[in-house]
């Protein structure tokens, strides 16, 4: 991808009706037509959650999971639309194949599939239009074609070279990523690209809905291509899959309440690593909030790794891993040194983010993800159904709560967020990146809570990521100052520019009669309003 030649500015967007964020233009914009078209919000998410599956396929798609917090008059409702782990799923089967860990791509890295049934269930419960109508927009994208951008021209081609090779020149088991996205080799910034193979499922899914997903040819061809596999999925596991509706989770930050979904996702990082700063009092964003930071989002790491998982197998609650006396034992431990976190022991007891925000006061925060880029480099033959990578986050450690086992639901790294005030809604936020989403979605609420920033300068300012012990990347914009204090500190910095390993975000926020949105410089992240 070309660098651009000179640092560029954005600003807060304001609008009195409503408003789209994503990370393409097109997808916003198409959600703002439904929007126009008489749709509310949940109608012109889904809109540009649909079209992001083809204008963005190697971070989301068919095959991929969902999950999404809706505002409504009653409060706030949340769905869990992520899938489990196969029926003949096998961590001794796989040992025995000398895997170690669970591996990042391929067939056992797949779980079953819970965007169809989100995009479903959310239109049927809130939406103005049909499924159907959601689907036209993504529908003409890939049938007609769409003009690739520079940034995904990028990420084709490293999937095309990665895929290729493993798929022996396009034949294969991944020959098949080769011939859904790239059937006539890598297009260059401003060709028209078609995906026929997208547009035959998504029109498939707009006449038959879920069901035919779930119950039609579709589960027929996944148990067929995964035994041929040695995959862990059958026809029986699309068949009994529904998604959940589920309460969303709070911590109170400063007066404000941050909302996340429960187990199995990540979202519970987030609200531990604000639970342990709401004791610190931050009056600028200097060195010492920095190095704060950092450490609360370490110590809630290593609680997340060692117990977010399904929420059948957790063996700690959500109540006590966000109890106000855990949070005060977790900060005790927070000097003016970096330390090397461990798991405490509390008391017993390629992701896309869309949001969008409607004149009649309905938010979503709407997350959908293939797990890794390009998920696990498997298309169902002959379809657009490019299979997610979730159960790679799963564990090969029989002792450990997230364990790789039948039907069960693997810890998750995609996470929406949503932000209230005294009750009221305040709006919707996500930062989307794997492990970076809960560490964002911590930055991006201190940067505007602690910092004042409107929803674009909460995105623009400067991140960390903790990669892992020590070792911590930050964007040098944080500035020389900063830097060289957080080293001295003891942690092990590697500076790097502005990058989209820090995740891409959006957020909306109400604005007196109105809204205020910002969206993600590190992408080609647009915010579409009027």
């Amino acid at each position: 991808m070309t660098e651009p030649r000179f640092p560029s500015r954005r600003f807060a967007q304001y609008a009195g009706r409503g408003a789209v964020g994503t990370s393409h233009h097109l997808a916003s914009q198409a959600g703002l037509a439904a929007l126009r078209d008489g749709g509310n919000a949940v109608d012109a998410a889904i809109t540009a959650a649909a079209c992001l599956v083809v204008l963005e396929p190697e971070s989301c798609g068919i095959g991929g999971d969902a999950f999404a917090i809706v505002s409504t008059p009653d409060g706030l409702a949340g769905l869990n639309a992520s899938g489990p782990a196969g029926s003949a799923a096998d961590g001794e089967f796989l040992r025995r194949k000398g895997f170690e860990s669970m591996p990042d791509i391929g067939i056992h890295s797949v779980t079953v599939p819970g965007v169809p049934a989100a995009w479903e269930a959310l239109t049927k419960r809130y939406g103005r239009r049909s499924l159907a109508q959601n689907l036209e927009a993504a529908i003409a994208f890939a049938r007609d074609g769409f003009i690739v951008s520079a940034v995904q021209h990028e990420s084709l081609a490293r999937g095309f070279a990665e895929f290729r090779a493993l798929g022996l020149g396009g034949q294969g088991e991944f020959g098949t990523w080769v011939q859904a996205l790239c059937p006539n080799g890598v297009p260059a910034a401003g060709d028209r690209h078609r995906l026929p193979w997208h547009a035959a499922s998504l029109e498939a899914l707009a006449a038959d809905g879920a069901a035919g997903f779930y119950r039609g040819d579709t589960a027929d061809m996944i148990d067929i291509f995964s035994r041929a596999l040695d995959g862990a999925l059958r026809r029986s596991d699309w068949e009994r899959y529904q998604p959940e509706w589920v309460d969303p989770v709070s911590v109170r930050y400063r007066g404000y309440d941050v909302w996340e979904l429960p187990p199995n996702g990540q979202g519970l990082v987030a609200l531990m690593a604000l639970n342990i700063l709401s004791g610190f009092e931050f009056g600028r964003k200097d060195a010492l909030a920095w190095h704060r930071a950092i450490e609360a989002v370490k110590l809630a790491f290593s609680d997340g790794l060692a117990y977010i998982a399904d929420p059948d197998y957790m063996t700690v609650s959500v109540e006590d891993l966000l109890s106000e006396g855990y949070a005060a034992q977790r900060r005790s431990l927070i000097t003016d040194r970096a330390l090397t976190p461990s798991p405490g022991n509390p008391p017993e007891g390629g992701t896309v983010y869309v949001n969008a925000a409607d004149e009649d006061g309905l938010m979503i925060s709407f997350i959908q993800s293939l797990g890794s880029a390009h998920g696990s480099g498997l298309f169902i033959p002959f379809t657009g159904i490019g299979l997610q990578s979730r159960a790679r986050n799963f564990s090969l450690d029989p002792k450990h709560p997230n364990h790789l086992s039948p039907g069960k639901r693997p810890f998750h790294t995609i996470i929406p967020g949503f932000l209230t005030l005294d009750g009221e809604p305040v709006g919707p936020f996500g930062v989307m990146g794997g492990h970076m989403q809960p560490q964002g979605h911590t930055q991006v609420i201190m940067n505007a809570i602690d910092f004042g920033c409107d929803p674009q300068e909460a995105l623009d300012a400067p991140r960390f990521r903790w990669d892992s012990g020590l070792a911590v990347s930050v964007e040098a914009g944080a500035g020389s100052q900063i830097l060289d204090d957080l080293a001295k500190r003891g942690h092990e910095i590697t500076v790097t520019e502005m990058d989209s390993l820090y995740g891409h975000g959006q957020i909306i926020w109400r604005d007196g009669d109105g809204y205020v949105g910002g969206t993600e410089p590190r992408i080609d992240g647009a915010m579409a309003m009027y």
